[in-house]
């Protein structure tokens, strides 16, 4: 393993408390920023003190944690913080299928962190907090049709309500994606400061060049407690506040919606109960309003057995009901014939795990994967049997709004 990090000795690492640095994203050094932000608090990163493409395949998540015990576990570590996310941490983005190459996993060499009233500075090497550079408007967006125009992927969702009225399945997630080209290079800490602040409620992540703001928590691990956030069924917010709630209610009382989210819950609790000794799920789900859509969602607790990792967590839970579909094998094989796209990281985990195996990790929704002055939005909607594609298609099209609001400001 020693060779595949390309590490001659083991990680040297010191964490210290440093007083409040104020807005994290603003301290970030213009180059491959790495980001977990919201409500203000979570973790910013820079540097590669260590960086793998984790193999794909179905044994990719036990392959990331031996490699993450080989480079955190052998790591001298100095840490005079001990919470969640201090001492060395590594940051990583796994693509939604399997088979899909372009999985990472990265060890920054720098990770300035506020969670608790609490803050520390962690470093490996001679790293330190860097002068910031002045941010780079991304200029003049030029956007484009991605892998469907919007009448094919519309052909995409009949096809998939007549295999799903068929009783081939009871639900798959279809994904779109957008091109989007800037005037000048996309300065990934302008997207970052524009998402934590118009969606503070969301976490706001930034990975190897994709970036988003996900409203849907996967798994969070403290100690041998986890939480986890399940999001499934949507509506955009209303022209005012008695549309609000009027659609609101509409989305609660869908029978639609309701199916879709039920589905959802039920791969989780499928996925969580052999890890834990304790599971709550909540009979009904909540409204979660954000600012541009609102969501049916069901907050789910538990406590795991001895030993689990959040890593582990995030292996049984992927992919969910909720972005992939119901049966999750069959979901697969029809999001692989009708998408006509690789989803890359889109509907992936995505987050943040330390050495003592406690992290955060969400489902990167809304998000774009940034390559210089190139952006590829992404968006996806639940197809069930009552699915209307021209409604899918304004669903993902309010979707997509997040990221071009990101781009353009």
């Amino acid at each position: 393993m020693r060779a595949t990090l390309g590490l001659t000795r083991p990680l040297v690492v010191r964490t210290t408390a440093v007083g409040d640095p104020g807005d994290l994203i603003s301290r970030l050094p213009g180059v491959a920023p790495y980001a977990w932000i919201r409500h203000g608090e979570g973790l910013v990163a820079w540097g590669e003190a260590a960086r793998v493409r984790v193999p794909p395949g179905p044994g990719r998540f036990a392959w990331a944690r031996d490699w993450l015990a080989a480079t955190l576990g052998e790591a001298h570590v100095d840490d005079e913080v001990r919470a969640p996310g201090s001492g060395p941490v590594a940051f990583g983005s796994f693509t939604f299928d399997p088979r899909s190459a372009g999985s990472v996993l990265v060890v920054p060499r720098a990770i300035l962190a506020r969670r608790d009233g609490r803050a520390w500075f962690t470093t490996i090497g001679e790293e330190r907090l860097d002068t910031v550079s002045p941010l780079g408007d991304p200029g003049r967006i030029r956007y484009g049709d991605g892998s469907l125009t919007a009448p094919e992927w519309q052909h995409a969702v009949a096809r998939a309500v007549r295999q799903i009225q068929s009783g081939r399945l009871e639900k798959v997630v279809l994904a779109r994606d957008l091109t989007a080209v800037s005037e000048n290079p996309i300065d990934v800490r302008v997207l970052l400061s524009r998402l934590a602040r118009r969606f503070p409620e969301c976490y706001t992540f930034s990975c190897a060049g994709l970036v988003g703001a996900t409203p849907e928590l996967l798994v969070r691990r403290t100690g041998e407690t986890i939480e986890s956030l399940v999001l499934a069924g949507t509506t955009a917010r209303g022209t005012g506040p008695a549309d609000d709630v009027a659609r609101g209610a509409a989305l609660f009382a869908s029978e639609k919606d309701r199916q879709e989210h039920a589905c959802a819950v039920e791969s989780v609790r499928e996925a969580l109960d052999p890890l834990c000794s304790e599971l709550k799920v909540p009979e009904e789900p909540e409204l979660l309003v954000l600012s541009n859509v609102q969501h049916l969602a069901s907050p789910v607790t538990g406590r795991l057995a001895a030993g689990a990792s959040v890593l582990d967590v995030v292996e049984a839970m992927h992919p969910t009901a909720a972005v992939g579909g119901t049966p999750t094998r069959t979901a697969l094989e029809v999001i692989r014939e009708l998408e006509g796209m690789n989803r890359a990281g889109y509907s992936g985990p995505v987050g943040w795990i330390d050495a003592r195996g406690d992290g955060e990790w969400g489902i990167a929704l809304r998000c774009a994967q940034i390559t210089g002055s190139r952006a590829r939005l992404f968006a996806g909607c639940g197809i069930m049997g009552g699915s209307d594609p021209a409604a899918e298609l304004a669903e993902a099209q309010a979707k997509l709004r997040v990221m071009q609001y990101a781009l353009e400001g």
